[in-house]
């Protein structure tokens, strides 16, 4: 855990067993921000910097010094529309270097995708040895918009909680370490922020007209939410739910949660194929 935090965030954020709702998560809170909120916030995510990039290659140059048994690490962000996936990316997984990362964001599936198992498109993207991947939605889509827009029926998604299981205790057991972050924003802060795209000309883009349609089915979509949460809240791939009203938590929170799991990984350098002295000895003559 860093210097400033007594109980390691993953701790603090991680989903408890049992029964359990989002509404019961404060979507503004910042549990085990070391510093004084937002004015510090920008400082401290960068702080992250040094130590995630030294883990990162840690990580990296392991994958490549020995494929087979070199980790890779998972990151799932998601979250209702607003709930800032981009902004983690940007701001979180950007304190690291982008070589070492695969991110991989899931849309509708295509024709192909459509032709397979739901998990067929997960594996596919699945990060190799000594890689960070990100998930911008992942496989809860299906069950989750799935389930709220009926696109399969109930006998069908229903199963999907105890095969998601399955396939993450898979990953987990293959050298994954999978970090699950559920992005929290409330009704409100998701109105504001939608106002906020149609307010300003560089952000049209960002909005979509049918984020107000999801919008409209807020508490199906909270019930599905809640159901991934205690389905699929296992000892082995647990959820951590991120207050995510506050951008400045939301991104320290990722960035934190990373570092901690790299950490946790206790990964040292490789050691050398080669004689370090005579390749010296090599170099000093060339």
């Amino acid at each position: 855990m860093s210097a400033a935090t007594k109980t390691p965030l993953s701790q603090l954020l991680r989903v408890p067993a049992g029964p359990v709702s989002l509404k019961d998560f404060d979507a503004a809170a910042t549990p085990g921000y070391p510093g004084t909120g937002k004015k510090d916030a920008e400082k401290r995510t960068e702080g992250l910097a040094a130590e995630l990039s030294d883990l990162q290659e840690r990580l990296f140059a392991n994958g490549k010094a020995d494929p087979e048994q070199s980790p890779r690490v998972l990151v799932v962000l998601q979250g209702m529309d607003t709930s800032g996936k981009g902004g983690i990316v940007r701001h979180a997984m950007g304190l690291v270097d982008p070589q070492g990362v695969a991110l991989k964001s899931f849309k509708a599936p295509t024709e192909e995708e459509r032709k397979h198992h739901y998990l067929w498109r997960i594996r596919q993207a699945l990060p190799g040895p000594g890689l960070i991947g990100v998930f911008d939605r992942s496989h809860y889509e299906d069950v989750l918009v799935v389930r709220v827009e009926q696109l399969v029926p109930e006998a069908e998604w229903s199963k999907r909680y105890a095969e998601i299981n399955e396939f993450e205790a898979e990953l987990v057991a293959s050298g994954t370490r999978l970090i699950k972050c559920m992005l929290n924003v409330s009704f409100e802060e998701q109105k504001a922020r939608l106002a906020a795209r149609l307010a300003d000309e560089s952000k049209y883009w960002k909005y979509n007209p049918g984020d107000v349609d999801a919008r409209s089915k807020w508490p199906a979509y909270m019930e599905a939410y809640d159901a991934v949460l205690q389905e699929c809240n296992t000892a082995v791939a647990p959820w951590h739910v991120i207050p995510a009203d506050r951008k400045w938590y939301r991104n320290w929170a990722v960035a934190e949660l990373l570092r901690e799991n790299l950490a946790g990984l206790a990964l040292p350098w490789p050691k050398p194929d080669y004689d370090v002295t005579v390749e010296r000895q090599r170099v000093d003559a060339s």
